[in-house]
């Protein structure tokens, strides 16, 4: 096989862990047993070592589709050819009345539907990155795939073959037939797990389907594109860490942003920058008690502040600190591109944007969740009266450059909504708070921004203090508050970034780069392709203008519903949207589905009271 587009891939998962499965049947994908588990299969990053889980039919030569079981995680993929139509239908089990089946598993149901079809079945697990040699056991059972670190085994009732350090089983099913693969988790010193018979699969594919209808019964989304903010809402919660309730940003790492180039990011942890756009996203549609969750794992972090009491801009799922950087150099990456890239770098960053969203999501949670507790705010004061004494140092922002720090506007904008949501939080609440100082603070910063931050030449706010370069960022201005939507220099800034490339602005066919490479070098080299986000924040700061202008909201719907047409055939997406349409970066992005639930419901809101 050779790579796929990496927007042919569905998702499957149990809130522990994601598989990708990709339109021809192949699991490429596969962390285990967590999200930041070294990857068991890896064919995304090199499809000669990775390692792959593919069933598919037996020749070659069939039409392929992709769809999830309505309403849910479960994913069909189906085979027709003339002969007849077979299926793969994937699972990982979640709603079993203890909460789960013993150990992490992965479930492959094969069955054909119509005629006869011959399936070629082959499991070649590559541990660690494939850095770490397993041996192959062949069992009663299935098989057995042991190495120092983790144990997985595969059952079936097939009988398997050896296939190198895999296996591999040719079979033919007839209308009708169904046969299971269950992968699993083995605990130290199990041999193999018992094979469940084809009842027992049906009664776990129930329970999984029962689950994922009631929590999506959960939802009070009952707009115009409810089908892509369900799927939204279905992406982010198998994206959550069900033992933390953190969020990874996205379960792949070194996808790249454009193919061949070294923008390769491991993506697999939790930023605080994305928990005001969590939080708001989730709560506005329903799910009070995820966004609760996230909500509770922010507030351990900012229990553990550094020595100098800042926070780090991410951290693991877990909670832990230390995320160091390292490349892979046995692998050749998506379509050779390299680095391969493990940990991030970036953890240990300045990136003082972080402050504004984390207080911008805890005063949401306060107003339309649950009353923060005391001890809680004694922490967030200590933040804000760290936002007073650094806010005017240069940083590296919220696209984490690597060309060294700079006042970038989109910091400071941050910095203020931090100062002014703990105002607005110790004045909602009574609480306690040095308000002369956040108030003083608060006011120089907003007076700088409108100084520094704004061009009188290019009549917009610009990326960085005194520069001359666009940033998608300054679309978030009026939807924080600091500025109206209808203010003159916004208008002018939305003008201006709503303009061609060769034009000087940042929209192409309504599709939105976070800034022009050349024009501000980030330390990287390569192009990059369009930021869904920053599409779905044009699409916010539109419809926010069209509130006094019918045009503009006009305009707000047609770039949404456009920017839907780029979601892949299961209404994923990833980091980026490339010049030929292709998904680039990290995939399924959670920032992408956070945009597009806050954008789908501003928007239908404001289409509704027109």
């Amino acid at each position: 096989m050779s790579y796929q587009p990496i927007e042919s891939y569905g998702m499957i998962g149990d809130m522990h862990s994601v598989a990708l499965v990709s339109t021809q049947g192949s699991i490429d994908w596969l962390c285990f047993p967590h999200f930041d588990s070294p990857a068991i299969f890896a064919a995304l990053l090199d499809d000669e070592r990775g390692g792959r889980f593919s069933i598919a039919p037996e020749p070659d030569g069939v039409t392929y589709k992709q769809f999830y079981w309505p309403d849910t995680n479960v994913l069909v993929t189906r085979f027709l050819d003339g002969d007849g139509i077979g299926e793969v239908i994937d699972f990982m089990p979640v709603g079993a009345k203890d909460g789960r089946h013993g150990y992490h598993q992965l479930v492959r149901r094969v069955r054909v539907v119509r005629g006869r079809m011959a399936f070629r079945m082959r499991c070649r697990p590559a541990f660690n990155f494939a850095r770490t040699p397993h041996q192959t056991e062949l069992t009663p059972e299935g098989a057995r795939f042991a190495t120092p670190a983790l144990n997985v085994g595969l059952a079936t009732l097939l009988p398997l073959e050896p296939d190198g350090d895999g296996v591999t089983a040719a079979f033919t099913l007839g209308e009708g037939q169904t046969v299971s693969f269950l992968l699993s988790e083995l605990p130290a010193g199990a041999a193999s797990v018992a094979c469940p018979s084809e009842s027992e699969i049906e009664a776990r594919f129930a329970q999984t389907v029962d689950y994922w209808h009631r929590w999506l019964a959960q939802c009070t989304y009952t707009g115009r594109w409810r089908e892509m903010v369900y799927r939204s809402a279905l992406c982010l919660k198998l994206l959550t860490f069900e033992p933390t309730g953190a969020i990874v940003a996205a379960p792949t790492c070194s996808l790249p942003e454009a193919i061949g180039g070294e923008r390769n990011w491991d993506y697999r942890y939790t930023w605080i920058r994305d928990a005001a756009f969590t939080v708001y996203a989730l709560m506005r549609i329903g799910f009070t008690e995820e966004a609760g969750r996230f909500m509770a794992w922010v507030e351990q972090r900012a229990h553990e502040p550094n020595p100098d009491g800042s926070l780090q801009i991410m951290y693991g799922i877990d909670g832990r600190h230390e995320l160091p950087e390292q490349a892979l150099d046995h692998l050749e990456g998506y379509r050779g591109s390299r680095p391969v890239r493990v940990g991030n770098g970036a953890y240990n960053q300045l990136q003082l944007d972080i402050y504004g969203e984390l207080f911008d999501s805890v005063y949401l949670y306060n107003k339309y969740g649950a009353p923060i507790s005391y001890d809680f705010w004694t922490h967030l004061r200590r933040l804000a009266d760290y936002v007073c004494e650094h806010w005017q140092q240069p940083d590296e922002g919220i696209w984490e450059v690597r060309g060294g720090r700079r006042h970038f506007v989109y910091s400071k904008l941050m910095c203020w909504v931090a100062l002014d949501r703990a105002l607005r939080l110790a004045d909602k609440r009574s609480f306690p708070a040095d308000r002369a100082r956040w108030l003083s603070a608060r006011d120089e910063i907003y007076e700088e921004i409108m100084a520094r931050g704004w061009s009188e030449e290019l009549q917009a706010f610009v990326q960085s203090y005194d520069s001359d370069t666009l940033d998608a960022s300054t679309l978030l201005m009026p939807l924080v508050f600091f500025v109206a939507p209808n203010d003159p220099r916004m208008l002018a800034t939305l003008d201006a970034i709503d303009r061609p490339p060769e034009q000087g602005g940042l929209v192409a066919n309504s599709l939105v780069y976070r800034y022009d490479v050349a024009k501000s070098p980030d330390g990287l080299d390569g192009e990059e392709g369009t930021f869904n986000i920053c599409t779905f924040w044009l699409v916010e700061a539109l419809t926010r203008a069209g509130r006094t202008d019918q045009g503009r909201l006009d305009e707000a719907r047609l770039v949404f519903e456009r920017m839907l047409t780029y979601a892949n055939h299961l209404g994923l997406y990833a980091e980026e949207t490339g010049p030929r349409g292709e998904a680039l970066g990290n995939f399924p992005q959670a920032f992408s589905h956070l945009a597009l639930i806050s954008a789908a419901f501003n928007l239908d809101r404001a289409l509704g009271g027109r």
